[in-house]
């Protein structure tokens, strides 16, 4: 059905021309779903777009050929593409936001793929629009498709965006990260869809991620991309049970396991060589010295509220009640709306408490001023899931680490300030020339390290993480995890880490505590919730971890 044919893409920059894609030949058959894997910048995406003549401004194709059909894609007009866009070829976009219009409600923008597809009706074409809604679990889908994308979480955007996607019922589906925001129970509603897709319509799918455990439960084969070019290709389970090549082994190596806790994820040496590293045991709460005490923590939101009035009351987050040692990791698991991150800002400061109240050390942080409050705010800080947005995108690199040094008054002069940032810099494994440029500049896991190296600066006691490595492929994450660790060994870092991945809470954390509808409903040493869990939905959610064969 599409046939990629010796592909080159390059990229025309200031510093000069940039080999994005090189050479490289792909065959997706029809009732087959291929897996596009790689690191950030391998191409992948690159390859994707371009199959959609959605290349990004100042690419070009070079060379090579994209079939799709028997009909070269490449040499239609721009109109033409158009037309064949969500009805021929439909695309799953990684970033949601960027996928939808900000002004369009969401049943306007399915209605017109859905009528342009089958030629229907407004109202016949807005019924089968709620039926897709529906088959992504959305809540309430006849009354949510008619709000606009900024009134959805990041999860559902992502849904929103893989049913406006299918809607057209395309005969090739290219899918880029399409489950990178969902939890565990969303993912495999959403990849049973896929499944079922492919098998009932017989269609073609290009899954691009870097969930190894996603490629392993739904793709046939598998094409390994590294700096633009195929690396290794063939039968999925053949390549990730034996892989040929170093790469590929160094790839699937840095999975992190889920049947054992490990002191680092594997990582490769200077010579690219895998290095692994021994089993280690969780360090057992013993209720000594807690540096943090949530005690019966509530959280209240008010939905479709106007002007002078509140709206519905939501709760978020109800009488949840847990604590930290020092010097220890809890982990914080549960499907998108379980209230982790609710929690998270609460301790914070950035969600106002509706009952109960937040302790650290002495200090009930719940009953203060924010006068009062603003000295310990340098004690918790948080590490937010998208870098990006929560640093000055006008700031240098310098600046934004600078900031919080000259705020808490931890340095006394110019010069004290520059060795402090040039020390926190070089210690998440940026060099000094990174200070003088600007995040636009940096990769996911280079803006990651930046924000880590930021929230460093303001010496902090305790260190909350909201997934703070979901967007980044499997080797990025794995120095990004191991670095978080040699940071909590070193300055004796509290951690509380909220995460939709499982095994990597398997691995930072020494108790995890499972949330539903804003309630703990179990919570136990790490090993013990994947060994041998008690609650029903603490099995089910370990049910659905994505595996590796």
């Amino acid at each position: 059905m599409l046939d990629i044919e010796d592909l080159q893409i390059n990229f025309d920059t200031r510093r000069g021309q940039v080999k994005a894609v090189q050479g490289i030949s792909l065959r997706v058959e029809r009732g087959e779903i291929l897996g596009l894997v790689g690191e950030s910048g391998a191409g992948k995406s690159t390859v994707g777009s371009a199959v959609m003549g959605l290349l990004d401004i100042g690419g070009r194709v070079t060379s090579g050929r994209i079939l799709f059909e028997g009909e070269n894609l490449l040499v239609k007009s721009s109109e033409a593409m158009r037309k064949m866009r969500g009805r021929r070829i439909g695309m799953i976009f990684q970033d949601p936001m960027t996928a939808l219009n900000p002004v369009l409600s969401i049943a306007d923008q399915m209605i017109g793929t859905i009528r342009l597809a089958f030629g229907l009706n407004r109202s016949e074409a807005l019924e089968q629009a709620v039926k897709w809604l529906d088959r992504m679990s959305l809540p309430d889908p006849a009354t949510r498709i008619h709000h606009y994308p900024h009134e959805f979480s990041g999860g559902q955007r992502q849904r929103i965006v893989i049913a406006l996607a299918l809607c057209g019922k395309p005969d090739l589906v290219i899918a880029d990260e399409p489950t990178t925001a969902l939890d565990v129970s969303v993912q495999a509603q959403i990849l049973d869809l896929i499944r079922s897709l492919v098998r009932e319509n017989n269609i073609g799918v290009i899954l691009i991620t870097h969930n190894m455990g996603v490629v392993s439960e739904v793709t046939d084969n598998i094409a390994i991309m590294r700096h633009g070019k195929l690396v290794e290709t063939g039968p999925t389970r053949n390549v990730l049970m034996a892989p040929e090549t170093a790469y590929a082994k160094m790839l699937i190596g840095s999975v992190p396991p889920s049947d054992k806790r490990l002191n680092r994820l594997p990582v490769p040496d200077n010579q690219g060589n895998l290095v692994h590293s021994t089993v280690e045991d969780p360090r057992p709460f013993d209720g000594r010295d807690m540096i943090l005490q949530c005690d019966r923590l509530s959280v209240t939101y008010y939905a479709g509220g106007k002007l002078f009035t509140k709206g519905t009351p939501i709760r978020a987050v109800k009488d949840t009640s847990f604590g930290i040692p020092k010097g220890h990791s809890l982990g914080l698991v549960g499907e998108s709306g379980s209230g982790k991150s609710t929690c998270a800002r609460a301790i914070v400061g950035l969600n106002p408490l509706s009952g109960g109240s937040v302790r650290y050390r002495e200090h009930i942080l719940s009953n203060m001023s924010e006068r009062k409050r603003r000295p310990l705010r340098s004690a918790i800080q948080m590490i937010f899931q998208d870098p990006y947005s929560s640093i000055n995108k006008r700031m240098k690199i310098f600046d934004i680490i600078a900031e919080p040094i000259r705020f808490y008054g931890f340095a006394d002069s110019k010069s004290a300030v520059l060795n402090r940032v040039t020390t926190l810099i070089e210690r998440v494994g940026l060099s000094y020339d990174a200070l003088q440029r600007y995040p636009h500049q940096f990769s996911g896991g280079q803006r990651q390290r930046i924000a880590i190296a930021r929230t460093l600066a303001c010496q902090p006691k305790m260190i909350v993480c909201d997934e703070p490595t979901s967007a980044l492929d499997v080797s990025v994450q794995a120095q990004i995890l191991n670095l978080i660790k040699d940071l909590q060994d070193e300055f004796g870092l509290t951690l509380l880490f909220i995460s939709h991945d499982l095994p990597v809470v398997r691995q930072m954390c020494d108790e995890i505590a499972v949330l539903k509808d804003g309630q703990i409903v179990e919570m136990a040493p790490a090993g013990e919730i994947f060994e041998s869990p008690r609650h029903e939905y603490t099995k089910h959610l370990i049910n659905l971890m994505p595996r590796i064969y």
